[in-house]
């Protein structure tokens, strides 16, 4: 009996909103699912099939992070922030990781996420230039690990067991990630070891906007606050997601992997962005969502200065990452 084929419709049929010219040359171009919602469900912005299923990758951390602190974690806002992070392993990243995990008992080794080299580019040169072995605390989950770690002792679930799909913890994730983001229809494991939902990625920026325009004193807002308080624990030194919520005021932004990447405004706007391609560098789910931004009339100078990404040649400006027209309806 042969298999059935995987559905690939929405990757193949995303649009071209990407060009990438050189000296007036289209020299790459990058297909992509993008959409912008609003607080009453409408979709300003709305290119390819926004409803159709994604792997949220760490973009879904601050909805994982929300499932913990309904279920009793409790953090100051800068140790929060980096459970929702994807960090580069800085100093300062690995000792919150170390002072989460401390706060309950527990010490580094309790740590099940994949080791790894830091993704920060300077911490991953020093790491190599000095023979450090990879470890689960450079791998940029291991905040969220650290607060996953916590979450269970908080309630008393087993620790050894906190990245099985049917652990408690991993089940709060779930109906969390359900009631907030949209229907869950496949589970996988995610590049740290953790189970990974696909959800609708028209849910995704909704719940962007729902965290971002939520009352501090609730869960939903504590996330947000969190994370603006405290943007260069969500990613680091030159991370264009600490420079996107240092850039414009209220907002809030987690990238992930293969290319997708979530915003939401103060006002309640969510955006999300899906590249068909995966990569191989961040510069169009960069361009995306600075240009959605601007597109949703949000201007601000830092914001402009993220959607420009000059094509250098020979070290001056000879093309740029162009993002095709983003009509808002």
């Amino acid at each position: 009996m042969t298999a059935q084929a995987p559905d690939t419709t929405s990757l193949d049929e995303a649009p071209v909103l990407v060009h990438v010219t050189r000296g007036g040359f289209v020299e790459s171009a990058h297909r992509a699912t993008l959409v912008a919602t609003d607080p009453a469900g409408g979709t300003p912005l709305r290119h390819g099939r926004v409803d159709d299923p994604v792997l949220p990758r760490s973009s879904l951390k601050p909805i994982q992070a929300l499932a913990m602190v309904r279920h009793g974690l409790d953090l100051p806002p800068h140790l929060l922030a980096l459970v929702c992070s994807s960090h580069s392993a800085e100093d300062f990243h690995r000792e919150a990781v170390a002072e989460i995990l401390a706060s309950v008992g527990l010490d580094l080794d309790a740590l099940q996420n994949t080791p790894a080299l830091p993704i920060g580019e300077l911490e991953h040169a020093r790491w190599l230039a000095a023979g450090t072995q990879p470890a689960p605390v450079a791998q940029d989950c291991s905040g969220k690990h650290s607060g996953m770690l916590a979450t269970c002792m908080v309630n008393g679930w087993p620790i050894e067991s906190y990245l099985d799909v049917d652990h408690p913890l991993q089940q709060a994730i779930r109906e969390t990630t359900s009631q907030v983001v949209g229907e869950v229809t496949h589970t996988t494991v995610d590049g740290c070891g953790a189970p990974l939902f696909a959800v609708p990625l028209s849910g995704l920026a909704a719940s962007f906007g729902l965290l971002a325009a939520a009352e501090p004193t609730t869960d939903e807002g504590r996330i947000a606050d969190a994370m603006r308080t405290a943007p260069h624990m969500v990613g680091g030194t030159g991370r264009d997601v600490t420079h996107f919520m240092q850039a414009v005021p209220g907002l809030i932004a987690k990238d992930g992997a293969e290319s997708v990447y979530a915003a939401g405004l103060a006002d309640g706007r969510g955006i999300a962005v899906k590249v068909a391609d995966g990569g191989p560098t961040p510069r169009a789910r960069r361009a995306l969502i600075a240009h959605a931004l601007l597109a949703l009339g949000v201007d601000t100078t830092g914001l402009r200065e993220l959607a420009d990404q000059p094509v250098l040649g020979h070290g001056r400006p000879v093309g740029a990452v162009e993002v095709l027209d983003l009509t808002v309806s």
